[in-house]
C-alpha cells in the first residue's frame, strides 16, 4: 500500500495529502494533550470561516483530516493558509474555557451473554481475567475527556478505561446495536447515540437519549466535556429511559 506523501512540516504538525483534495495535519509537539488541542483548535478554525474553500474538518485524537473543493482553489494556496491557521493556534489554551460535565447512568451487564444490557461483559470479563464488579468499578470510577465524535452519530470517543489490556474487537461485527449501547474497544469507549452495526464490546447501556435531530450539534456534549459513568438497577433504567442526556447543573 502506497503512504501518502509528506508535503511539509510545521514546527508543530506534519501535513499529508489525503487524495486529490484533502489534507491531513497530524500533530508533532510529542505531547498528546497539546497534539489533541491543535488538531481541534484549527478545525474549529476553518468551521468559523466564511470560505468556499473548505468543505470539511474532522479533528481525532491528534489529527484532523481537511478537505478542500479542488475546483476553486488549489494546493499550494491551501497549505499556505493552513500555515498560517498553524502559526496561530495557541497549544496551551483549553479546547474548551468551560467544560461541562455529563453524568451517564449505565445499566451493566453481567456473566450471562444473554444478558441484553451488556452482552460482552462476559467476553471481557475472559479477556482481562477481571470480575464483573471490577470491570464496572474501573469504568465508572474515572471521569473521562470526550476527545472526539466518531460514527453513528457523534459517538463521544475517550480513552478507557484501564483494564489492563486492550480490549480486541469482535471477530464478528454486530448487525444492529441498540442505542444508548456503553462499549469498549481497544483501549477505548464511548456510547451509540442511535441504532447502528458495530464491532465493539457492549458492556452496558444508558437509558438517556443523546440524538437529537433538531439540534445543529446533534448531540448534547463536544470535545472537551467531560463524561462520568454510573451504575444504575433495572428499575431506574425504566424511570430514566428516554429522558434528554444533559450537562451535570454545577452549584
Amino acid at each position: 500500500m502506497t503512504r501518502p506523501a509528506l508535503l511539509q512540516t510545521h514546527p508543530h504538525a506534519d501535513l499529508v495529502r489525503v487524495g486529490e483534495n484533502a489534507v491531513r495535519i497530524t500533530g508533532r509537539t510529542g505531547d498528546a494533550e497539546k497534539d489533541w488541542r491543535l488538531a481541534h483548535a484549527v478545525s474549529a478554525q476553518l468551521h468559523t470561516r466564511e470560505s468556499v474553500t473548505y468543505v470539511s474538518a474532522v479533528p481525532t485524537y491528534e489529527s484532523v483530516l481537511i478537505e478542500f473543493d479542488a475546483t476553486t482553489t488549489d494546493l499550494g494556496e491551501v497549505l499556505e493558509d493552513l500555515e498560517d491557521v498553524l502559526d496561530h493556534v495557541h497549544l496551551d489554551l483549553p479546547l474548551r474555557p468551560q467544560p461541562r460535565t455529563f453524568q451517564v447512568p449505565v445499566l451493566y451487564g453481567d456473566d450471562d451473554p444473554e444478558n441484553p444490557y451488556g452482552p460482552h461483559m462476559s467476553r471481557v470479563m475472559k479477556i482481562t481475567g477481571l470480575g464483573a464488579q471490577e470491570i464496572i468499578a474501573r469504568h465508572s470510577e474515572p471521569t473521562y475527556t470526550i476527545r472526539c465524535l466518531g460514527a453513528p452519530g457523534g459517538s463521544p470517543m475517550v480513552y478507557g478505561p484501564d483494564l489492563g489490556v486492550p480490549i480486541p474487537r469482535l471477530r464478528s461485527p454486530l448487525t444492529r446495536v441498540p442505542q444508548g449501547a456503553v462499549s469498549l474497544a481497544g483501549l477505548q469507549a464511548t456510547i451509540a447515540p442511535t441504532v447502528a452495526p458495530g464491532g465493539w464490546s457492549v458492556i452496558g447501556r444508558t437509558p438517556l437519549q443523546q440524538l437529537d435531530l433538531d439540534d445543529e450539534h446533534l448531540v448534547p456534549y463536544q470535545p472537551g466535556d467531560f463524561l462520568s459513568f454510573h451504575p444504575i438497577d433495572a428499575d431506574a433504567f425504566l424511570e430514566l429511559e428516554g429522558r434528554r442526556m444533559e450537562a451535570e447543573v454545577l452549584p
